[in-house]
């Protein structure tokens, strides 16, 4: 379907958001971490609107238009395209923090194996490892990292006021996982928010080993 932008968005600033979305989860999805057409991508488009993925399409094979635009509340803009339901999980992040500009959320094996196996504890602790240096704000393996895993439901309101809940704590927040499911994380811009993900995966990969090892 058509998409329609607001008089405020360039038509060539929608669809260098929608290429960078559509480039970034075919390439994730070769990885096999978006199976069966899970996993959704945003970018911030401006300080009220953001593009991101159409409810059920291949991330495989996404093009530009499988992208759309929503508000800052998650509803559709000038389209009759549905977005994903937990697309307020990436508005959300957006609200929170207005320099964060990428959103993904994958479902790699290893983010939904890592996250029932640490659901019980509520939190992955990731701490000694060098690559936790590429997170941002991190400059040491001497540091900690606390990845929370979240209970799943179907009902976004829930999740989204569990997230809440972690951030008004005042603990960082730099990713989390959703028990059964798999990750959310975000960055500046699109090189930033991929670099956590590919990071995280790898961290989630060494704990699950090392659970094998010393089983």
């Amino acid at each position: 379907m058509s998409q329609i932008l607001p008089a405020s968005i360039p038509a060539t600033l929608f669809h260098e958001r929608a290429d960078a979305i559509a480039e970034a989860a075919r390439e994730l999805a070769q990885h096999g971490w978006t199976p069966a057409t899970s996993s959704n991508f945003s970018m911030r488009v401006d300080a009220d609107h953001a593009a991101i993925t159409i409810s059920g399409r291949d991330k495989g094979k996404l093009g530009r238009d499988d992208i759309m635009l929503v508000d800052m509340h998650g509803k559709a803009v000038g389209t009759e395209s549905r977005p994903s339901a937990e697309t307020e999980l990436h508005t959300q992040v957006y609200r929170h923090w207005p320099d964060i500009n990428v959103v993904l959320h994958t479902h790699s094996r290893t983010q939904s194996v890592a996250s029932r196996l640490f659901a019980k504890d509520g939190v992955v602790k990731l701490e000694g490892w060098e690559l936790q240096k590429a997170i941002r704000g991190h400059t040491t393996h001497e540091s900690a990292l606390d990845i929370p895993v979240f209970p799943n439901t179907q009902h976004m309101p829930e999740l989204v006021a569990q997230v809440d809940a972690w951030i008004e704590s005042g603990k960082p927040l730099h990713a989390y996982l959703i028990n059964g499911h798999g990750i959310y994380t975000w960055g500046h811009d699109m090189a930033e928010a991929r670099r956590h993900l590919e990071a995280l995966e790898f961290l989630l990969g060494c704990e699950l080993d090392l659970r094998r090892l010393n089983a």
